[in-house]
């Protein structure tokens, strides 16, 4: 598994076996935090495997114990619980968590769980694993690319300014806003490397792709707002590897990544001979995607010259007679997930959150201090540095930082200046991290 280790391979398929399904009102108890904590170190591993070209031991467990299903079903679980189950624990007045964190957890798990499908769904194998729970997954990305369209033009994602009086609840409301962005660009990756398996998917599956969400025409879209590209003081900035950056003039050209995404994807529902023998090209398609000849550039091609056969592509349909909408009967597949979910706990989201209010979220000091321990067993440094895109970055300002927090070491900062600025905000969360390492 590489030279830096997180797991060795009898602990991760130990772990891998162990992987479940929890009911929402579980969500944040302790069983669902172990299982939490597992996932992380999956997670962590899986990158470290990526990173180091050396196998990837995580996706070959997952696929050979089957758990790509239960992964899918967890993610939608979750985002289900954010959707329902966490605006109404907000509202709660009776709810004044002395420390968000646990709920914090929750929260995040959503990114955690998209995060390992991303590494290991570049292979084929994986895709292919899900089964019919791609259905669901496909839906699950239609939804998260619907939010990265309707947020154009919403505000900046990443920015930290808030409220000098927000309450931790508040504060934890705009984490999440900040991260559901991160999310459904992760997503964008997933259907990307769902549309590389065009070839071997069911009908049910690219019919729900092509016809019932109509994908190119979405994805066209998106390369329309660019919802990861802005304009600030007149810089053109783009956002990688968590966080806004600017691209200076020389580099302006150069493809991004999010951005080659949506161009694989197009390419493979639009050329694909499966793909073309079920998409309809109505004259509302037609427009739409002879949108894209605007942005086929010399310098495009340059960078992806297999998109010269979606430019031929395109030059032909501009020529061709558009079709009538489709009016054939079929039987197909459809997601199941959601609706049981939402069947299974509809009218019982009040319950839920109180639920989780008085026996999940409001746990006792010596409870936190446990949790803490884990939690800073889980999050190695060693391993968090290994696995980091870039250089630290001061927690302050921003700036390429050399010095930790002498406290709890996980945030970094450029000098004494900024941390001391930074301590007010830092202050609880250092604590937390500290009495983990003191309890270890």
């Amino acid at each position: 598994m590489g030279d830096l280790e997180l797991l060795l391979p009898g602990e991760a398929d130990v772990l891998v076996r162990g992987l479940h399904s929890f009911q929402l009102r579980e969500m944040g108890s302790e069983g669902w935090n172990k299982q939490h904590e597992n996932l992380e170190k999956l997670n962590m591993q899986a990158i470290l495997d990526a990173t180091v070209s050396q196998g990837e031991p995580i996706q070959e467990l997952l696929v050979t114990h089957g758990k790509i299903p239960t992964l899918v079903e967890e993610l939608i679980a979750v985002e289900m619980w954010k959707q329902k189950v966490f605006p109404v624990l907000c509202k709660l007045e009776d709810f004044k968590p002395q420390n968000t964190f646990p709920i914090y957890m929750v929260v995040h798990h959503e990114a955690s769980i998209i995060n390992l499908l991303e590494t290991v769904f570049f292979h084929k194998e994986v895709c292919e694993s899900a089964d019919d729970k791609v259905l669901d997954l496909v839906d699950y990305c239609h939804r998260k690319l619907i939010l990265l369209v309707a947020r154009n033009g919403c505000g900046d994602p990443s920015e930290e300014e808030r409220p000098q009086d927000s309450t931790p609840m508040q504060e934890l409301q705009k984490q999440a806003e900040m991260m559901e962005f991160e999310i459904s660009l992760k997503a964008l990756s997933v259907l990307r490397y769902i549309t590389d398996c065009v070839d071997s998917l069911s009908l049910s599956t690219l019919n729900r792709m092509l016809s019932t969400h109509n994908l190119p025409c979405l994805l066209v879209e998106l390369l329309e707002h660019s919802p990861w590209s802005r304009r600030e003081g007149g810089k053109l900035q783009q956002f990688e590897n968590g966080r806004w950056q600017t691209v200076a003039p020389s580099e302006q050209q150069r493809l991004n990544k999010l951005d080659g995404q949506v161009w694989i994807s197009l390419y493979n529902l639009l050329l694909s001979p499966e793909a073309q023998a079920r998409y309809c090209l109505t004259s509302f398609v037609k427009g739409q995607l002879l949108k894209l000849q605007a942005f086929l550039t010399d310098t495009l091609l340059d960078q992806l010259p297999n998109l010269a056969d979606l430019k031929g592509f395109l030059a032909q349909l501009a020529l061709a007679e558009t079709q009538p909408p489709k009016k054939d009967l079929v039987l197909e597949q459809i997601p199941e997930i959601w609706d049981r979910l939402e069947r299974e706990n509809k009218g019982k989201w009040q319950a839920i959150a109180k639920h989780q209010l008085q026996h999940v979220f409001n746990p006792s000091d010596q409870d936190l201090r446990r949790q803490a321990q884990r939690w800073a067993e889980t999050y190695r440094l060693d391993v968090l540095e290994a696995i980091a895109p870039e250089r630290p970055r001061c927690a302050y300002c921003n700036a390429e930082a050399s010095k930790r927090c002498s406290r709890c070491q996980s945030v970094w900062y450029c000098c004494r200046e900024c941390q001391v600025k930074h301590w007010e905000k830092h202050a609880k969360t250092c604590v937390l991290a500290a009495q983990g390492d003191r309890a270890k």
